[in-house]
Order: structure tokens, then sequence, then C-alpha cells
């Protein structure tokens, strides 16, 4: 099966695009796409992917879902378009970013500019149903995400995993602990977030400190 997908990732998942599950998912994919309102749109399903190739993957944040409101997703997790107002998810991201490093809320929440610098904007399910929250779930996107974890994990050496919520953490049961730098948390949604666990986290800065320790430049977070 021919995938458009960045061309280092293409090359490591090329066995999972003909597996017959996978084969499966892209059938109902479709199907939903002609039918339904889904998002994102089709052609940003794999934008993660194209803006951070495998090569120059340094951090990795794992969602779960696309965002299910009209506009917002584009196929970045957490991210919404320029000009979308900021879910509370990613305020909160931006209000411990304030609080760890001093810099200040921004008008956008896109962060296609935390991709390029090598941050994987990962959701474990990559479309959804306009206003239905996990209606992708359980179709294959779990399955296919697992393997570019297992890719991550297996390939590279001293990566940063970011896994916020107890959701991320489970799917990151597969990472080895003593190749890479995990840091858990609480997801920085608001109920999450105002029971504690969120707020002085210091991910931010201490997944700086680890990459500078190795000798790699730090996120312009």
């Amino acid at each position: 099966m021919n995938v458009q997908i960045e061309e280092s990732w293409k090359n490591r998942l090329q066995p999972e695009f003909e597996k017959p599950y996978f084969k499966d998912l892209i059938q109902f994919v479709k199907k939903e796409y002609e039918t339904q309102k889904v998002y994102p749109p089709g052609r940003l399903i794999f934008n993660a992917f194209d803006k951070c190739p495998f090569d120059t993957c340094k951090v990795v944040i794992l969602g779960q879902d696309p965002y299910h409101g009209q506009g917002q997703a584009h196929g970045l997790s957490f991210s919404v378009n320029d000009g979308v107002r900021k879910p509370p998810s990613l305020l909160n991201i931006f209000k411990e970013i304030q609080d760890d490093l001093g810099k200040p809320v921004p008008t956008s929440g896109n962060l296609e500019r935390w991709a390029v610098q090598g941050v994987l904007l990962l959701n474990a399910t990559l479309t959804v149903r306009e206003g239905d929250p996990g209606s992708h779930q359980g179709k294959g996107w779990e399955t296919f995400t697992d393997s570019v974890i297992k890719h991550l994990n297996d390939e590279k050496e001293g990566l940063v995993f970011m896994l916020w919520g107890k959701y991320a953490q489970e799917k990151g049961k597969i990472i080895d602990e003593a190749r890479h730098y995990v840091l858990k948390a609480t997801h920085p949604s608001p109920m999450a977030a105002k029971w504690g666990g969120w707020f002085g986290t210091k991910h931010f800065s201490k997944a700086n400190e680890y990459l500078r320790s190795r000798g790699q430049a730090e996120i312009d977070w």
C-alpha cells in the first residue's frame, strides 16, 4: 500500500502498511471521510510525521485523540491551527511553560514550531468524527502508533518521552527507561490539573537539561 508519509518514516513503517489490520483501517477511514465530517483534513493525517522526520526526532509528546471541533485538529497532538481558540489543555501546557521557563503564553496554539525542532506530536488515534471523541478508537490506529513508538524505542537512544495522563503512560509501557528519558505527569486537562500533578512538573526545563547533557540543541518551547 502506498501511503503518503515522510520518507524516513515510510521506510520503517512500510511493513505496517501491508498488514491486514492497516488495510482494514484505511478502508474504514476512507468511508468515514466520505460519509461523515472527520478531522483532521485527510491530507494532514500524517502531519506529525511529515513535520518531524524520524532522524530529527528528539522529543515525543503523546496524545490520545485529535480535537473533534471544527478547524482545530491539524495532525499534531495538543496543537490547533493559527487563529483557533486555544483548548483548555493547551492553555495549561502554556501556563506550565510560562512558570517553568518564564516564556509568555503565545498568541497562537499552533505547535508546528515545536515539530520542526524535533518534537513528534503523536496522537494514539490519528482521526476522529466531528463532535464524537473516541469515535475512531479501536479501529487499528493504536496498533499503528504502538509500532511507531517501538521503532523509536528500539532504533534511537536518548529520546525524551512526555507521557501525560494514565492513557499515555499505559501506552508508553513499552519504552525502555534505561535508553530514554521518560517524564510522567497527570494530563493537563482542567480537571486533572485542578487536582494537582500537572503544574510544577517542569517537564520542559527537564527535557532541555537532558538534551543539553547529551550535546543536543534544546527545544525553544
